[in-house]
């Protein structure tokens, strides 16, 4: 009889032992699935992550450019072109933003040296000269915007990034539509006077 109480109680704490293994088990692949998630959603290859910051920067240029253009521009279709750049860039970097933040990846909040220096020389002007300066640069910005973000669409990594480039690609060929038939405009209206 005391043999089987051992036994029983034996038997017993094995199970114990047992149902608190599993329960640890299963704790630990949640938690090891969990971190898995977490690794792989911040797992972002070094050229995403390059196209993510430049992408922000020049975002957020747009966007300091196109209230700039708001205030000096003497056209009213440089002023309209303006609000649009704030608006839809700022809508874009907003999407950016959850991008970066779901991969884990700090984005810039500041202007390049490249764009402070456009910024500083257009903040210089008014007017008309103010329209051809900053309609020449968009031009030239949006060039370079659309080849990146048909690239990135195409051959980045990671495919959260990739949709926020195939999206967003068309919107820019728009707005460098819509900045080449404005340059000329200003151009003209320079040249005649």
């Amino acid at each position: 009889m005391f043999s089987r109480i051992i036994v029983r109680n034996l038997a017993l704490s094995t199970v114990i032992a047992g149902i608190s293994w599993l329960g640890s088990a299963a704790q630990s692949t949640s938690a090891s699935n969990t971190q898995a998630g977490t690794a792989q959603s911040g797992k972002v290859s070094p050229a995403d992550k390059l196209f993510m910051r430049k992408a922000a920067r020049g975002g957020k240029a747009e966007v300091e450019l196109g209230k700039l253009a708001q205030e000096k521009a003497s056209s009213p279709e440089v002023k309209q072109f303006g609000q649009r750049m704030v608006t839809d860039h700022s809508q874009a970097a907003n999407q950016l933003k959850q991008v970066a933040e779901q991969k884990g990846v700090t984005l810039p909040d500041t202007l390049s040296a490249k764009d402070k220096a456009t910024k500083a020389r257009l903040e210089k002007l008014s007017g008309d000269q103010f329209d051809r300066a900053y309609m020449k640069d968009m031009v030239m910005d949006h060039t370079l915007d659309v080849r990146e973000f048909k690239n990135e669409a195409k051959t980045g990594k990671d495919p959260d990034l990739k949709n926020f480039a195939s999206q967003t690609a068309p919107t820019l060929e728009e707005h460098l539509k819509q900045a080449k038939s404005i340059a000329p405009k200003g151009s003209s209206q320079t040249a005649s006077r």
